[in-house]
């Protein structure tokens, strides 16, 4: 279970629930992540009811060392991440997951 879950396999378990053409379907949810990565290029917040909400936040500059060269202090720039913060169903479908396995497979 450790296998990661690929936009192809979302294609695949689409098709296979609705039978849709698969070109159709493949289409349908790269329309779907090019909607939420353009949203949040924009610095626009992504919320999906019962799944979560993917949010923009800036991260301050600050200074950081050089793991290499640990006397060197580098600067690092001001930038902006995206957080994902999880819905409530989706917590409580991870609640019911079993770390040590999971843990496991990695």
């Amino acid at each position: 279970m450790s296998k990661n879950l690929t936009k192809r396999d979302i294609v695949l378990d689409i098709y296979e629930k609705t039978e849709f053409p698969q070109k159709e379907v493949r289409e349908t949810v790269q329309l779907t992540l090019d909607a939420i990565a353009k949203a949040l290029s924009e610095g626009r917040n992504v919320e999906l009811r019962n799944f979560g909400v993917f949010e923009v936040q800036i991260r301050k500059s600050r200074i950081g060392r050089n793991p290499n060269k640990p006397e060197t202090d580098v600067v690092i720039p001001k930038r902006a991440v995206i957080k994902f913060k999880a819905g409530k169903e989706l917590k409580a479908n991870l609640a019911d997951l079993d770390v040590d396995a999971t843990e496991a497979g990695s």
